[in-house]
């Protein structure tokens, strides 16, 4: 086993220890699940505006401009959040709701025949999307966890199983 569970004992360094160990890996973590959100607003999203938007409005989105906008501030506001761990469970959820529109709107295999390349291309994407929001959840019902500022605010538990 990589890592023991910590469990309260005279050995105090090696609490200590597993206990930084623990707060540096979350860190890094949130930071590699949320970069993919960060990198989608400000690497596509907010610099080529007009033909996401565009794109948007021919798979069907209503409003595409100003959903695109909302799908910004959700990327955006729920990346920073899940990296510090500042408010992490709305922000994993504000991830959860871009997550389920642009699955349906933009990775719908099943508009695809079956032994077709797109159907391939556009599963892969929904089961990518799929472990993503698995991740959310996961977040939503567990919060950030060591090394966050939500968790600088709650109790410091020491034990764990």
């Amino acid at each position: 086993m990589l890592f023991r569970p910590i469990h309260v004992s005279t050995h105090k360094k090696e609490i200590e220890l597993n206990s930084q160990i623990t707060k540096l890996l979350n860190i890094v973590g949130r930071t590699m699940l949320a970069t993919i959100f960060l990198m989608s607003a400000v690497g596509n999203k907010i610099p080529n505006f007009g033909k996401v938007s565009g794109f948007m409005a021919s798979e069907g989105v209503p409003a595409a401009s100003l959903m695109l906008a909302g799908a910004i501030v959700f990327l955006i506001a729920g990346s920073l959040s899940i990296v510090l761990g500042f408010k992490a469970r709305i922000g994993a959820g504000l991830l959860l709701v871009f997550l389920t529109m642009a699955t349906y709107f933009f990775h719908d295999f099943w508009t695809f025949a079956p032994d077709s390349k797109d159907f391939e291309m556009q599963m892969i994407q929904f089961m990518k999307n799929l472990g993503l929001a698995g991740a959310m959840v996961i977040l939503i019902a567990n919060g950030s966890g060591p090394g966050s500022v939500d968790n600088l605010q709650a109790p410091q538990q020491i034990t764990r199983e």
